[in-house]
C-alpha cells in the first residue's frame, strides 16, 4: 500500500506539472470474456475500449500519452473474479469497469476495495452492491427492485394477470429478481402459481416448462442470467405449447436472443432501462463504438461508465482515488445510457421501461412512470 502511495504521489505531480512527464494511464475491465455470458462481458469490454477512444479523441488526459485497457475475464464466477480484481490491483489500475453477474462484482469489488480502487458496475443490479457501504463502489445501470417494481406493475396494469409463473436460475441477480417479483406478486393480489429454479448453464428446461403448459398461468416471468439461457427457454417453450405471456429482465436483452430464438422470441416483453438514442451523447458513443459491431445490451452503460471514469480522471488532475471519487460524485451528465449523476452512496438512478420483441427486434413499448404506451 505505500508503495502505490508513492506511485500515485508521483502521478499526481505529473499532472499538476502539466505533460513534463509522459504516462500509460491504466484502467481495467471485469466481466465474461468467455463462456456463457461471454457476448455480454465482451460488450462491457468494448464499451470501455470505446470510451478511451472518445476521451482521446476529445485530446486525452493531461499527463498520460496514453490509457490502455487491462480487459480480464472473470467467467461470472465469484473466485475467479477475485483473482481476476487481484491480477488488476497487481497491474496497478486506477480503476475498474464492471463486473456483469452481480455474483462476481460483490467480491470483486471486496478485493479492489482493500486497495482503494474505484469500481464503475454497468450491469450488476443487486442491492446489495451498493448497500456493502463500499466507498468507492458506483453503478450505472439500474437496480432488481427497481426492475421488479417496473414488472410488477406491467404485468398488474397491463397485462391485467390473475396468475403468475416464476422460474430463476438460482444465481444472485436472477434469483434476487425473481425474490423481489414474488413479494410484490402478494402484495399486488397476483397469485404465485409456484416458484422454480433451474440451474445455471441449463439446456434442457422440458421438466419446468410442461409444469407451466399444465399449471396454465397468464404470465410466465423468466428471470435468467442471459440472452443464450433465455433463447433456448423460449424455443422450448414454444415447443412445449405454454400459452402465458413471457416477461423476463434485462439480461436476455441482446440481439443474440432473437438470432438464437428467432420466431420464439416474437412478442416476449423484458424490462431495461430507456436509452435515448437520439441524443448527442449517444450518437458520440454510436461512432466510437462502430469498429466493434452492434451495440449489445451493456454497451452503453460500459461507455458511460468508463467516460465518468475517465472524466473524474481528468477533472481531479489525479488519480488519488479519494479525489476521483469526489469528481465522481459531482458528475452530472447525458450520458449514452441515460443521465447520470450519481449520490454519494454510488446509485446513478434506475429508468426501466418495457420492451417488447417485435418484427425480430427490440421495441419500446410501455412506460411504467407514465403508464402509457409508446
Amino acid at each position: 500500500m505505500k508503495a502505490r502511495s508513492i506511485i500515485l504521489a508521483l502521478v499526481a505531480v505529473c499532472l499538476m506539472a502539466g505533460t513534463a512527464t509522459a504516462a500509460t494511464l491504466k484502467i481495467g475491465s471485469l466481466s465474461p470474456l468467455t463462456g456463457s455470458y461471454a457476448a455480454d462481458g465482451n460488450d462491457i469490454a468494448n464499451g470501455t475500449r470505446a470510451a478511451i477512444a472518445a476521451i482521446e479523441k476529445d485530446g486525452g488526459i493531461p499527463g498520460f500519452d496514453k490509457i490502455e485497457l487491462f480487459a480480464e475475464d472473470d467467467a461470472c464466477d465469484p473466485r475467479q473474479a477475485v483473482a481476476a480484481a487481484n491480477k488488476l490491483v497487481n497491474e496497478k489500475v486506477v480503476g475498474v469497469v464492471g463486473a456483469y453477474c452481480s455474483s462476481a462484482t460483490i467480491p470483486a469489488s471486496e478485493a479492489l476495495a482493500e486497495a482503494d480502487i474505484p469500481m464503475l458496475t454497468p450491469a450488476s443490479t443487486s442491492e446489495k452492491v451498493t448497500e456493502r457501504g463500499l466507498p468507492y463502489m458506483f453503478r450505472v445501470c439500474g437496480r432488481d427492485d427497481d426492475q421488479s417494481i417496473a414488472a410488477m406493475k406491467f404485468i398488474k396494469d397491463v397485462q391485467k394477470a390473475k396468475t403468475i409463473y416464476i422460474v430463476d436460475d438460482k444465481t444472485t441477480y436472477s434469483q434476487g429478481l425473481a425474490d423481489n417479483v414474488e413479494k410484490l406478486a402478494a402484495k399486488e393480489g397476483v397469485k404465485v402459481i409456484a416458484h422454480d429454479h433451474v440451474n445455471q448453464g441449463d439446456k434442457d428446461f422440458s421438466a419446468v416448462l410442461t409444469k407451466i403448459k399444465d399449471a396454465k398461468p397468464d404470465v410466465l416471468y423468466m428471470s435468467l442470467q442471459n440472452s443464450a439461457s433465455g433463447a433456448l427457454m423460449l424455443i422450448q417453450a414454444k415447443r412445449t405449447g405454454v400459452t402465458a405471456a413471457i416477461i423476463g429482465q434485462d439480461a436476455v436483452y441482446h440481439p443474440q436472443l432473437m438470432e438464437i430464438a428467432k420466431d420464439a422470441a416474437e412478442g416476449m416483453y423484458l424490462t431495461f432501462g430507456y436509452i435515448d438514442e437520439t441524443t448527442p451523447s449517444y450518437k458520440k458513443f454510436q461512432a466510437a463504438y462502430e469498429k466493434f459491431g452492434k451495440p449489445g445490451a451493456y454497451s452503453a452503460y460500459a461507455y458511460d461508465a468508463a467516460y465518468s471514469l475517465l472524466s473524474a480522471i481528468k477533472a481531479a488532475k489525479s488519480t488519488d482515488p479519494a479525489k476521483i471519487k469526489a469528481e465522481l460524485v459531482k458528475t452530472e451528465m447525458q450520458g449514452a445510457s441515460k443521465k447520470i449523476k450519481f449520490e454519494a452512496n454510488g446509485e446513478s438512478g434506475s429508468n426501466y421501461i418495457i420492451r417488447v420483441v417485435k418484427d425480430g427486434q427490440f421495441a419500446n413499448f410501455w412506460d411504467p412512470q407514465t403508464g402509457k404506451k409508446y
